[in-house]
């Protein structure tokens, strides 16, 4: 990006990107991990629905009660990790994602299932929210590098969580889940041995800091606007699957080119973009782009859609990147914060989208859904042109006060 035009702007280098310490690995092996739970269940949707004679509707619950407890936890995060710190924050998390991810894979019905991948949020809350601070804090090569590693982290995660889950749900729909509890309970084990504690913040965070630091205009546009964007995205992430109607197996592989897209666009599309026409431009053509894809997914025939669906990944990889140093540079609050209020808003939509997505399709047809995404991905993009003016706000001289190590940091989608 070019220095003094968009929000985040270090001036750091990406050289020392794989030049890492043991604990930025483990750190970010981890968090490959907490991303393919969002993205595990994609493929067996279907396969859970028949499992457990249950609806589109109430399968689509898996999403809504991860993302619902994970906003709501991201008012917790910074509160607990700037009292025990980050370390032991991220082996909370992973504990409580093996305990719930284990206990999913022995569910009975969709109301246990529903609510143990409730449990199974706050646990990857509590990890994914931290993991960016804790690597940026233990990484070499400056922030910019920390970012793109932890982008690189998410988009590795989202392309092989549906590839992990085809692979195991073809045998059983319980496979993946006790499958991501045992790989959890390997970077448990590795953050044990390579992490070292890192510095508490000097000041607590309170509950309510989030929440007052969204009164900032340029916060609140970012997460207003992320907020419509978030519903697009988890219409194509929860709801394509039922549509598409494929075996494991080939929902995997439509949902893993989707996951090489998001990261390929995220990590190595997404900067040079930003450098040649800015953040806010970028952002908001990918949203409109994001929104005509969507409506094509959804009145294309099913060669068509699958293309679509695979397509949506290169907008959704640069949307997640800019969000991401949107929410981490606008805002005069300490950055911890800021990015919980961010959070907080967004993870809503990622919640309202899985289980509002299905019940359109009930009360009109399999098109609406599509046409209500693409409209929110549209709304975001008005967002972001209507508030250009705050969302581009000079802030090179607020970066030194906001360290990224003390505490909560983005959950990058």
């Amino acid at each position: 990006m070019r220095q003094g035009t968009d929000p985040l702007d270090d001036g750091a280098g990406t050289g020392g990107l794989l030049r890492q310490p043991k604990a930025v690995w483990a750190t970010a092996g981890a968090s490959v991990v907490a991303f393919m739970g969002i993205g595990l269940v994609d493929p067996i949707l279907p396969s859970i629905a028949k499992g457990l004679d249950a609806t589109p509707s109430q399968v689509s619950l898996l999403f809504t009660s991860y993302f619902l407890i994970t906003a709501v936890a991201m008012l917790v995060t910074g509160f607990v990790s700037s009292r025990i710190g980050g370390k032991k924050t991220l082996l909370a998390g992973l504990a409580l994602v093996v305990v719930f991810a284990a206990l999913a894979g022995t569910s009975n019905s969709v109301g246990e299932l529903v609510g143990f991948r409730a449990g199974w949020g706050l646990g990857n809350a509590l990890f994914v929210s931290t993991a960016l601070a804790v690597i940026v804090g233990a990484a070499a090569g400056g922030s910019a590098a920390a970012i793109l590693l932890y982008e690189s982290a998410l988009g590795l995660g989202m392309a092989c969580g549906p590839l992990l889950g085809a692979v195991l749900g073809d045998m059983k729909w319980r496979y993946p889940f006790f499958g991501t509890a045992a790989l959890m309970a390997i970077g448990f084990l590795a953050i044990t041995v390579f992490l070292k504690e890192q510095p508490k913040p000097a000041r607590k965070t309170s509950l309510l800091d989030p929440l007052k630091a969204l009164g900032h205009g340029g916060l609140a546009s970012a997460a207003a606007s992320a907020f419509f964007y978030n519903y697009a995205f988890f219409t194509v992430l929860a709801f394509t699957p039922f549509v598409l109607n494929m075996s494991p197996y080939k929902s995997g592989g439509v949902f893993f080119a989707w996951g090489v897209l998001l990261a390929v666009f995220s990590v190595l599309v997404a900067p040079r973009l930003q450098e040649r026409f800015g953040s806010l431009k970028v952002l908001g053509g990918s949203l409109v782009l994001l929104a005509a894809d969507l409506i094509v997914l959804g009145y294309g025939n099913h060669t068509t859609a699958v293309a679509a669906t695979v397509a949506s990944g290169a907008f959704i990889g640069l949307n997640n990147t800019v969000y991401t140093e949107l929410a981490l540079g606008v805002s005069d609050a300490p950055r911890p914060v800021a990015s919980a209020g961010y959070n907080f808003v967004r993870w809503f939509a990622a919640a309202a989208a899985p289980y509002f997505a299905p019940k359109i399709e009930e009360w009109s047809d399999l098109h609406i859904p599509f046409v209500v995404a693409a409209g929110a991905a549209v709304v975001g993009a008005v967002i972001v042109w209507a508030r250009r003016g705050v969302l581009t706000r000079e802030v090179a001289g607020l970066r030194s006060g906001h360290a990224v190590e003390d505490g909560v940091s983005v959950f990058a989608n």
